[in-house]
């Protein structure tokens, strides 16, 4: 049994944690917060919207936002997480700031979104008037 995990936390975009010498990692899923240590039995879960923690062997401690997440642990040294979105921190403050400016640029996002939509669709009502409008000769 190695001392160690191995953690994975990646997106559909890009790995965002590949740490060799994870000592444990604490993570939450419907049923509440669990911890991960090296020799865990093999394990699937699905994460609810949370902060995973972890410290490897200098003791220092990492930290990762989850939106939602797959969890699995395999052979009791390795550790995959499979998220939809992440924010790293080094720090719960820090991570807190990140979060924050993450959700600004979204919700920007979504409001840009929403007005191409808008006038997407208001140009698609025109055209539709304008072939269905009667042609009038007398005009």
């Amino acid at each position: 049994m190695s001392p160690t995990l191995r953690l994975t936390i990646s997106t559909p975009a890009s790995v965002l944690v590949d740490a060799e010498a994870v000592v444990a990692l604490r993570a939450e899923d419907e049923s509440g917060s669990f911890g991960i240590l090296p020799g865990h039995a093999d394990f699937l879960t699905v994460l609810t919207p949370s902060v995973l923690r972890w410290h490897g062997a200098e003791n220092v401690q990492r930290f990762c936002a989850v939106e939602e997440g797959v969890l699995r642990v395999s052979e009791g040294r390795s550790v995959t997480i499979a998220c939809r979105n992440g924010v790293l921190g080094d720090s719960l403050a820090a991570l807190e700031a990140r979060i924050e400016t993450v959700r600004v640029g979204q919700l920007d996002t979504a409001r840009k979104a929403r007005v191409e939509q808008t006038r997407l669709h208001a140009q698609a009502v025109r055209q539709l008037l304008h072939y269905l409008r009667p042609v009038r000769d007398d005009l």
